[in-house]
């Protein structure tokens, strides 16, 4: 049966919220007093070049500017051994700059004439209920999985439609499941339903109104340690598990960092794009001192397909940036990364990442080795005083190369600010 994976992992929450008794109240502050509300404000401006795009048929270039707004509201929980209450997000995009032949940055919605809307924007409530610390949501959703990975990379956010359950009964686990039926894109107002992707391509002749995921994170180790177990379903179109381990270690003035992870993918159902046949395995170390973290990664795709992921989001893969995935049919990939806190400097606020990733290996069907690179620079920093106190301003360019798929020069520009309303 389809839907056992959900109804096994509902079961295995609800088990484990049975089995302990309420220590109290469910929500003791209640469901006004509560409650609170945020409104951000973000800025976004995006250029991709794609420089080796030549022809009259062909768009070189997607540049766009657009003003968001992000409203939500999380209420608390009414007295009583089960609480109840209710969460909502509001959100509204705004075109400031785009033009027919720059379209599909993701930042705006684009019509049937080809060009971008001038606004778009969707409100969506969450009905939510508490036992103990299992809690239960129906509605609107913004689950941030291994399997499923919140990519709230653009303007607004995406979400998801679905019932979810949460469980922290026992201490350091928490164990997840649920049952999606639709989503919300990230530069979409309506619902519409799953599609996967292949690498970086998105397989718009299927799609599924279904996706079912259950798992879990066990924290241990004084929390310096995390293992973690999932599984993921795109009905009738992919299944997908995942193990993973998370360390870190203090040595003298160093911590020493560890993220491995596994996962092992294959068709469903009725296969709606054939055979699947993914494992892909990541590892990224890290070595933290005062403002210096250094990073080296490694990332192996072993099968015959590329890596298999709701559209259009990200993953956790080590080796995955929202350019380039390097995640390709046997594609292996090595990256360098350095990130700088300039708080040990005397400059709270001020951070930095620069990044290099090389792959090669893939498996291009066309008769010859695929290889990628990709640079990327981030530079962020929060105002940490005066009239402009938490306005936050990120900078990323992107240089990526490849012989088998677009070269892209990227340029980002972000600014935000978020207003506590109560």
């Amino acid at each position: 049966m389809k839907n056992n994976a959900c109804i096994t992992c509902v079961m295995v929450s609800g088990g484990l919220a049975a089995g302990f008794t309420p220590l109290a109240v469910s929500a003791a502050d209640g469901f006004i007093e509560g409650s609170s509300a945020t409104l951000q404000a973000r800025n976004y401006y995006f250029s991709r070049d794609y420089s080796d795009i030549v022809g009259a048929n062909q768009q070189s270039k997607a540049e766009e500017w657009a003003q968001g707004f992000i409203l939500n509201f999380k209420s608390g929980y009414t007295p009583g051994v089960v609480g109840f209450g209710v969460d909502a997000i509001g959100l509204l995009g705004l075109k400031l700059d785009s033009s027919p032949d720059r379209v599909n940055t993701g930042l705006l919605p684009v019509k049937d004439d080809g060009r971008a809307a001038d606004e778009y924007s969707r409100l969506g409530a969450t009905f939510k209920a508490k036992l103990s610390n299992t809690e239960l949501k129906v509605g609107e959703l913004q689950p941030n999985l291994t399997v499923l990975t919140f990519s709230d990379i653009r303007l607004l956010p995406p979400s998801y439609q679905g019932v979810s359950v949460t469980s922290a009964e026992i201490a350091g686990l928490t164990v997840q499941g649920g049952h999606l039926t639709s989503t919300s894109l990230r530069n979409e107002a309506g619902d519409e339903k799953m599609i996967a992707m292949l690498g970086h391509l998105p397989q718009r002749g299927a799609d599924s109104d279904a996706f079912n995921y259950a798992g879990g994170d066990y924290a241990f180790n004084a929390n310096r340690t995390t293992a973690s177990a999932w599984y993921g379903q795109l009905e009738d179109i992919y299944q997908q598990g995942f193990l993973g381990l998370k360390h870190s270690q203090p040595v003298g003035n160093w911590v020493l960092g560890a993220n491995l992870g596994y996962f092992n993918a294959k068709e469903d159902g009725d296969q709606l794009l054939g055979k699947i046949d993914n494992q892909a395995f990541f590892s990224l170390l890290s070595a933290k001192r005062g403002g210096h973290t250094f990073y080296v990664g490694y990332q192996a795709m072993y099968g015959d397909s590329s890596f298999p992921r709701v559209f259009a989001n990200i993953t956790p893969l080590g080796n995955e940036v929202p350019t380039y995935e390097f995640a390709f049919a046997d594609e292996r990939s090595w990256q360098a990364r350095y990130d700088y806190d300039f708080t040990a400097m005397g400059i709270p606020g001020l951070t930095t990442t620069l990044r290099y990733i090389t792959g090669n290996n893939v498996d291009t069907g066309q008769g010859f080795e695929g290889k990628d690179r990709e640079r990327d620079l981030d530079i962020g920093y929060v105002v940490q005083s005066g009239a402009l106190q938490g306005l936050g301003v990120r900078v990323r360019n992107v240089m990526a190369r490849s012989n088998y798929r677009s070269d892209i020069d990227e340029n980002r520009l972000i600014f935000s600010y978020t207003w506590k309303l109560f």
